[in-house]
């Protein structure tokens, strides 16, 4: 009865609109991180603008506010759980990482707030404003000529977020970002700029003060299951990965183990993998979670067609060969836009 009941309230959960779920950042682990956040700002002489944090669909800034959108499963111990199983993928999961996130986001409040984006000196470090921001852009991993600080290199993705980029190694404690890149010119040319700049604002009171609020989970009408709901993919995948699957479990697949039950079904293993490994080749290539977590379920389907297994003292072994296997097909995405040689 009391199983029934879960699952009831679980159905009615994911069910309802996002704004009834009575999400707020006050009383959760949230609050104390922006306190100790702020803190950090004015340690760092950030003392005349303070970022105003909501809840929303997703990380952000409104354009020309000082508003921090954080995303609405951050609130939530049990969303934070959903959120890593519909997508391998969680940005902010623990305090270092919200951390990680925050700074970089308050580097985009300082641009809008002091209008840096028209500045001479910041165009010719960062670029143009105007330039199009592109959501599938194709970064170039360990570029020299940008600083890293969140997972994908997302500091080529536009100036605007180079920006941010630049800000958040600026602004992070203990990192000792001259010694870091001071073998990579431009990139330490955009920080010492970066210092300068936020040197002369240390006095000043922003340009922009705006508290606008983009995609409010408060107002948000969608579903759980609907907010998860993904587009149709046009992704082609390889005809060779049939073959790709059978190397690697027939390699591990136990065909002489005397027992059944010393083999496990392929097909769960890259479901397991699912919940973790978007997030870890998200970092280190630039392909995107979501896709990662997409070509993972094509992988595991295509395996439970195939009827693969492996040997279950060999689990280690086909992990890394699986890890091998996605981290190559998701850089030749990132670097041809699609998996095909």
């Amino acid at each position: 009865m009391a199983a029934n009941e879960t699952g009831f309230r679980e159905s009615r959960l994911h069910a309802m609109p996002i704004r009834e779920l009575g999400l707020r950042i006050e009383g959760t682990p949230l609050e104390p991180v922006l306190q100790d956040f702020v803190a950090e700002l004015e340690r760092a002489g950030i003392q005349r603008l303070r970022p105003h944090f909501y809840l929303s669909l997703e990380w952000g800034v409104p354009f020309d506010s000082v508003s921090i959108a954080l995303p609405f499963y951050l609130a939530s111990p049990e969303l934070i759980a959903l959120q890593r199983e519909r997508t391998g993928h969680v940005e902010g999961a623990t305090r270092a990482e919200l951390l990680r996130y925050l700074r970089h986001e308050m580097g985009h409040v300082v641009n809008y707030a002091y209008k840096l984006y028209d500045d001479e000196g910041w165009i010719r470090h960062f670029g143009a404003m105007t330039q199009p921001y592109l959501d599938d852009y194709r970064p170039e991993p360990f570029s020299r000529r940008f600083v890293h600080h969140l997972p994908g290199w997302y500091a080529q993705k536009h100036p605007d977020e180079d920006w941010a980029e630049t800000f958040a190694v600026w602004l992070t404690p203990g990192r000792d970002w001259r010694r870091e890149y001071a073998d990579a010119p431009e990139a330490l040319a955009k920080l010492e700029f970066c210092a300068g700049r936020m040197m002369e604002l240390r006095d000043r009171p922003p340009i922009v003060t705006a508290e606008d609020r983009d995609e409010d989970a408060a107002e948000a009408s969608s579903t759980l299951d609907e907010y998860y709901e993904s587009d149709p993919s046009d992704a082609v995948f390889p005809p060779g990965l049939d073959g790709a699957l059978r190397t690697i479990f027939e390699d591990y697949g136990a065909p002489e183990s005397p027992s059944p039950a010393e083999r496990k079904p392929a097909g769960l293993l890259i479901r397991l993998l699912a919940h973790e490994l978007p997030a870890h080749v998200y970092r280190w290539t630039g392909h995107f979670p979501e896709m990662t977590h997409e070509l993972l379920e094509h992988l595991a389907r295509r395996a439970d067609a195939l009827n693969q297994v492996y040997a279950s003292d060999s689990e280690v072994d086909v992990a890394i060969a699986l890890t091998a296997l996605l981290t190559a097909l998701a850089m030749n995405h990132v670097h041809q836009g699609t998996y095909l040689p």
